[in-house]
């Protein structure tokens, strides 16, 4: 496995980032402890989560999953060992949301205090808000590094035209600045970063790690049909994959595994991974039996030829030509 570096600090990091939206979801404490020694023993470091994680469940409050990650870390002592990535932003209950300088300030100490560390490796926003200037949020972020309890910062679901703003009032004023970026993106999912995105992450070097990296399981092998997504939880988001382009990536993941023994799941992450500036894509995992399909995707190396069969068969549109993303990460 080939380590990669995170921002100017040049923390050394996992090329595949464990999501831990399912901590306190569809993953009991005991599991999620299981998955995380595995995953940690196995070498890997990169673990993403957020406030919100999973307020969306009746009875919870969110801060679930940053708690379990805090009781792992009291347990297991390796806080040490770990990059930490989490979350601001999105919709806490009771008016607790946004960017504004207060109210980031109060979630930091929320999630330090639920994670059990004095720091955060990488602070994200988790959205924009345009209520909010950027000069407010960006010295407020600017603050929590200079406090010692942000390294690195990071933007969630920005647009290309704000992700620039954003750079520009940073350097500007002489704060930090975002140095990664977390949108969607995947084989199937893929105008909006490549063309929007894309370029402002060569210009300015960030760092991409990509949620929904396996579009909730279609990439994985898991369907075969729109049949097969049921009526609940993930299958129901799945459904609107299996257009044409669905079909042909479907196709042509089966030929990669066919031509190299490799699971599906594995196959769309190193797809992912090969791509310019692609820091680490992030996969969650509901078993430790599941992240053997992640272990994989970091050593799995596909050809050529294979890279640009999977890149033709999720191409939005045919006739039109692959956008240029230049720049890629140095690995070490």
């Amino acid at each position: 496995m080939n380590m990669r570096t995170l921002g100017t600090l040049g923390i050394p990091v996992s090329p595949i980032m464990l999501g831990g939206n399912v901590f306190g979801w569809n993953v009991d404490e005991q599991t999620s402890f299981a998955i995380l020694d595995r995953f940690a023993d196995r070498g890997f470091n990169f673990i993403d989560t957020a406030d919100v994680y999973s307020r969306w469940i009746p009875g919870n409050h969110g801060g679930e999953s940053e708690t379990i990650l805090g009781k792992w870390f009291k347990r297991s002592g390796k806080r040490e060992a770990v990059v930490l990535a989490t979350k601001v932003g999105f919709d806490m209950g009771d008016g607790k949301k946004g960017l504004k300088a207060a109210y980031i300030k109060e979630a930091a100490e929320a999630s330090l205090r639920r994670l059990q560390t004095d720091y955060i490796d990488l602070y994200q926003s988790h959205t924009d808000d345009t209520e909010t200037p950027l000069e407010e949020t960006l010295q407020a972020f600017n603050d929590l590094v200079q406090e010692g309890k942000v390294r690195v910062l990071g933007a969630s679901n920005y647009t290309g035209r704000r992700l620039r703003a954003a750079e520009e009032v940073a350097r500007n004023a002489g704060w930090e600045r975002y140095q990664t970026l977390q949108p969607n993106y995947n084989l199937h999912t893929r105008e909006q970063y490549e063309h929007d995105l894309a370029p402002v992450v060569a210009e300015f070097s960030l760092g991409v790690v990509p949620y929904f990296s396996l579009a909730s399981g279609f990439l994985t092998g898991k369907y075969k049909s729109v049949a097969d997504t049921g009526g609940k939880d993930r299958g129901s988001r799945v459904k609107e994959f299996f257009d044409d382009r669905g079909e042909r990536i479907l196709a042509a993941l089966n030929t990669v595994t066919d031509q190299t023994g490799a699971k599906q799941a594995s196959i769309a992450l190193a797809w992912l991974l090969s791509r310019p500036n692609i820091l680490a894509p992030i996969a969650s995992a509901t078993s430790t039996e599941q992240l053997d399909d992640l272990f994989a995707a970091a050593d799995l190396q596909l050809t050529q030829e294979q890279l640009s069969l999977l890149s033709e068969a999720g191409r939005y549109d045919v006739a039109e030509q692959e956008p240029v993303m230049a720049g890629a990460l140095p690995v070490e």
